[in-house]
């Protein structure tokens, strides 16, 4: 088993600096500076981990001061300060922030780098809207009062004061932001619990508001909670609570009972001002609602354009049902591994990491697969990075026989046959399994494919380029000769059906050897065994210095005239390599077709009198 090349940090370096913001990101072209990360003592940074849980507690605070706030205004005189301690611990931990603020780093957006400089941090927070909001929305203006005047109750305006609290709502927003773009969180619920919220808090503050309106009337008797409520002054402040919350839910749901209206001229200004807010709450909402459920389906929108497409085109071009079908299948699977995303997330994704995640995907099929065998591990990386996966349908043609060689595929899963067209009729060779490799043989020789491939079932099968193939295996000498020794062995243990169908084999597997050992300028010696003892010794000639020779140019030779025209077994041609001078040429076809020969043709009956004029695949008529 290979082993995998790792390319990665540790987790906690990438969760570290996944949490920087893209903003905190230098600009391309511009150096980034070592010390740009490393802030000064006692300086927080802003996406510092600890800080973002000291700001999410905050927002659980902030829950509460978005509760309690519209609550102890309205129901102030009910509520005989209940809620006073809770009120003063939460102010208490906004004040601490208050002063964790004054520590915090901020961007400079003419540079953007992160200041880190106490005084500009301090000057900046002091001079912005931020810091007398803060420290508005913390101050206790009642206790103030009450230690300073040492009354108990102050006056109506502290409940407005502290409606200042509703400032912190900001740190809602931000949070609501973060989730948004936090990818370990569903988008989908997170908009869903944000529209909650605002929903919520709408329906809140409304009922409160509404309350405060008929407790301070002039005429008590004269209010919309009267009817139901007559004495609701020293009525549980509970049982207020719920029947201010209902009366918002009926109105906000544009639903409206009867049971609870406005009576006085302020409570219909105020439930005119409310229903208009509605109006744009309600569009919020549902717009939010539609951009979620349209982002669910343009998928399937798309799918159902795409067919649509395929079924005009063929309707136009009159294809046959068969073709039809075949093309709606490969669409379909097109859309499915678009909705899967594979080939987009590695679009974006730099070429070394591709790399990494092709290792760990195809290294161990690669090293399975009979034409690697024994091949070493950096060749099968390197063949690993450049490999890409496709899915085909049943009864689906991955490669036609006869077509000219571009690609050649090993199969991950499912099941390939491969075919031969004799006569008219489709013969089946044999059945390809996992592991297999399909379209080799057309392109180790470089001659069209022999077979067609089909799949039997839904298969995945790993595509190599043929060019990409040999050009990546020039530097790796051995391990080209260990794939060509894998490839004749292969070819060896076939049933001779399947090797009756590749024409010339015998003068292929020749050419295919001499021509990678001149390639990689071996000795002359190492050229003279392979003469000798290589599978197509027999009426094999080569010059003795291959390097200088035609030895890479193939002719086909007959041994009669051009004007005779001899088909089928009395057709005596044989590819053969081009040797270096005339005389060779003679006795090679004396070795091929038993008779001595004196005159060599061309297929227009000019006579060749120099070996350098042939090109390759000329046809020569010697006799």
């Amino acid at each position: 088993m290979l082993p995998f090349v790792a390319r990665s940090s540790s987790r906690s370096e990438i969760n570290h600096f996944a949490s920087v913001p893209s903003s905190l990101l230098p600009a391309f072209g511009t150096n980034f500076d070592e010390g740009y990360l490393n802030l000064r003592k006692y300086v927080i940074a802003p996406y510092n981990r600890r800080y973002r849980l000291w700001q999410t507690f905050l927002v659980a605070l902030v829950v509460y001061s978005a509760w309690a706030s519209p609550f102890e205004l309205a129901f102030r005189e009910l509520s005989i300060g209940s809620l006073v301690p809770v009120d003063i611990i939460v102010d208490g931990f906004f004040a601490i922030d208050i002063i964790l603020t004054f520590f915090v780093a901020y961007l400079d957006r003419s540079t953007y780098l992160l200041v880190d400089d106490h005084k500009k941090i301090a000057i900046r927070y002091i001079k912005m809207l931020h810091f007398p909001m803060d420290l508005a929305s913390t101050l206790p203006f009642d206790q103030i009062y009450q230690i300073l005047t040492g009354k108990r109750h102050g006056p109506e305006i502290f409940g407005f004061l502290n409606m200042l609290r509703l400032w912190r709502l900001r740190h809602v927003s931000e949070f609501f932001s973060r989730l948004e773009k936090d990818i370990r969180i569903s988008y989908t619920a997170t908009r869903f619990c944000k529209l909650i919220c605002v929903t919520l808090f709408a329906v809140h503050f409304a009922g409160c508001m509404y309350f405060w309106l008929a407790f301070h009337h002039k005429t008590p008797e004269n209010t919309w909670l009267h009817k139901e409520l007559p004495d609701f002054k020293y009525r549980s402040v509970w049982l207020c609570y719920i029947y201010s919350m209902y009366w918002s839910i009926t109105t906000l749901t544009t639903v409206g009972y009867g049971d609870l209206y406005a009576v006085n001229t302020e409570e219909k200004v105020y439930s005119s001002l409310f229903m208009l807010f509605n109006i744009g709450l309600t569009a919020y909402i549902i717009g939010n609602m539609t951009n979620l459920a349209v982002h669910n389906t343009v998928r399937t929108f798309a799918m159902r354009d795409a067919f649509n497409r395929v079924l005009r085109y063929a309707s136009k071009s009159r294809l046959p049902k068969r073709l039809k079908e075949q093309m709606l299948a490969h669409k379909e699977l097109k859309l499915k591994m678009e909705e899967s995303q594979q080939q987009e997330v590695l679009q974006d994704i730099p070429k070394a990491i591709r790399s990494s995640i092709a290792q760990h995907l195809f290294s161990n099929v690669v090293d399975k697969a009979y034409l690697f065998k024994g091949v070493s591990d950096e060749c099968i990386i390197q063949l690993a990075s450049d490999m890409k996966a496709e899915y085909y349908l049943p009864k689906v043609d991955i490669i036609l026989q006869n077509e000219m060689p571009i690609y050649f595929y090993i199969l991950v899963y499912g099941s390939l046959d491969l075919f031969i067209h004799k006569n008219g009729s489709e013969q089946l060779l044999f059945e390809l399994e996992p592991g297999g490799m399909a379209g080799e043989i057309g392109g180790m020789f470089n001659i069209p494919q022999p077979f067609t491939v089909r799949t039997r079932r839904l298969s995945q099968v790993i595509r190599i380029n043929q060019h990409q193939f040999k050009q990546m295996m020039q530097p790796f000498n051995n391990d080209g000769k260990q794939i060509i020794n894998n490839f004749i062995k292969y070819l060896r243990e076939q049933r001779g059906s399947v090797l009756e169908e590749i024409p010339y084999l015998s003068e292929l597997l020749g050419d295919l050897y001499l021509e990678h050992i001149t390639q990689n300028g071996d000795s002359h010696d190492e050229v003279s065994r392979y003469h000798d003892d290589g599978p197509c010794k027999e009426g094999r000639t080569i010059n003795s210095d291959p390097r200088s020779s035609p030895a890479s140019t193939r002719v086909i030779i007959h041994g009669h005239h051009p004007n005779e025209k001899k088909m089928g077994k009395g057709d005596t041609k044989k590819l053969i390599l081009l040797p270096s001078s005339i005389e060779e040429l003679f006795r090679v076809a004396e070795k091929k077709f038993g008779k001595r020969a004196r005159k060599i043709l061309m297929a227009d009956g000019s006579e060749v009198e120099e070996i350098n004029v042939l090109r390759d695949h000329d046809e020569l008529y010697i006799f």
